[in-house]
């Protein structure tokens, strides 16, 4: 059985769930910039750059910065 991302961790990081599914887009379009296949290779073995970004998120490696924020 394969792991699930912590998306009650990430969600904490973000105000609503909505919010989240634009974070982790954004993430994951990063993580495709560095390569063309859809996988990371990681401790775990390999992990779908989907679900590197929602950890990516839940462990603080990436701060999610609200349009509000960007204008101060």
């Amino acid at each position: 059985m394969s792991r699930r991302p912590k998306i009650e961790e990430a969600l904490k990081r973000v105000e609503s769930r909505y919010e989240l599914v634009h974070a982790a887009i954004k993430r994951t379009l990063q993580i495709l910039e560095e390569g063309e296949d859809f996988f990371v290779r990681t401790e775990e073995g390999l992990v779908k750059k989907t679900f590197k970004a929602i950890e990516d998120i839940a462990e603080g490696k990436v701060k999610v910065i609200r349009r509000e924020e960007e204008n101060k």
